[in-house]
């Protein structure tokens, strides 16, 4: 949208993340790319405080907590022309009747999965040294572990079991190629030689089960994907096994994953849960082999900004008439988060 005058821009988003998403030197350089005011952030589109502004708009810069984008907020928006979202799917953001629109949609979805990709880095290497465990027992016992408590404990050799090529799984992939493991994958969009160049190994779903010593979850959550590993496979999964999950708590059958951690089978981290959270009784909060923690993966705090400057440069592209480099495409939704 090359032009001689700033395009209008409005945030539609919650307005506790623009701080952090956008801190000051972002949002100056920000306003030196559009004509945007900082103080308005749009919750509701039928609000009559934001119609002035949603009526010149050419440019909705997106976050958590903006509204779903339908025929009415695109009636609100009727120069809307991008839709660029400072966060990670836009699944739950557009419809229909923004794809007829021609409306242009970018993510900044890859600028989320680097912390997600981090998150499970750590969580493989701490599981590989069976940290959480020593640490339960450290707090019983206050002594050291012998070396027959330790025999099968180390990250030589992890073998670790990749679901999902996805933008957090290439991540992953890449961050694990420094280290000693042997990384396995299963995508079905992934030829062997591809998964061979992201350096890991492709594999059947149900042989990568059960050849891992530790599972990482980071399929979409698409009807394909919804209990993916279900009861007969999460079986397969060799005792001793452990389950990360990062992406999507409906990939995991959950009573059936319960049933595996209260037995003592298998141990998990889940970051995220199905439902989420998971109910006040639920015995995943307080079991010895479940590390348990609040869908803090993904952009927190000083991460934001990550997304705040994909969002500006996307914003830069499109005003020097170049393409977006993260637009989401209609037929990318079918197989992607």
């Amino acid at each position: 949208m090359p032009s001689h005058q700033l395009p209008r821009a409005v945030f539609a988003m919650d307005p506790v993340h623009l701080p952090l998403l956008f801190p000051p030197p972002l949002m100056e350089r920000l306003r030196r790319t559009a004509d945007i005011d900082p103080g308005l952030v749009v919750r509701d589109f039928t609000d009559p405080a934001a119609a002035g502004a949603l009526a010149c708009a050419e440019v909705l810069i997106t976050g958590w907590g903006c509204p779903h984008l339908d025929a009415g907020a695109l009636a609100a928006a009727p120069k809307l022309g991008a839709v660029l979202h400072a966060a990670g799917s836009v699944r739950s953001l557009v419809g229909d009747a923004l794809w007829e629109r021609g409306v242009k949609v970018s993510s900044a979805v890859t600028g989320n999965a680097l912390p997600v990709a981090e998150y499970t880095l750590a969580m493989i290497l701490l599981v590989g040294k069976d940290a959480f465990d020593h640490r339960e027992r450290f707090r019983r016992t206050h002594t050291y572990p012998g070396p027959a408590e330790t025999a099968a404990t180390g990250n030589l050799g992890r073998r670790v079991g990749v679901i999902g090529a996805s933008r957090v799984g290439r991540r992953l992939l890449e961050l694990l190629r420094p280290f000693d493991l042997t990384v396995l994958l299963h995508d079905p969009y992934v030829s062997p030689a591809e998964a061979a160049a992201l350096g890991a190994e492709s594999l059947s779903l149900e042989d990568l089960l059960g050849h891992s010593d530790i599972v990482s979850l980071h399929a979409p959550d698409i009807p394909e994907t919804h209990h993916m590993l279900d009861r007969g496979r999460l079986a397969l999964v060799r005792d001793g096994g452990v389950l990360i999950n990062t992406a999507r708590g409906a990939l995991v059958d959950h009573d059936a994953l319960a049933d595996e951690l209260v037995s003592g089978r298998l141990s998990a981290v889940l970051d995220v849960t199905d439902p989420e959270p998971l109910p006040a009784g639920s015995p995943l909060y307080n079991l010895p082999n479940v590390f348990l923690t609040p869908h803090i993966a993904g952009s927190l705090g000083n991460e934001l900004e990550r997304l705040g400057r994909i969002v500006v440069e996307e914003l830069e592209r499109l005003v020097a008439g170049a393409p977006p480099a993260h637009e989401v495409l209609r037929a990318d939704l079918a197989r992607v988060a």
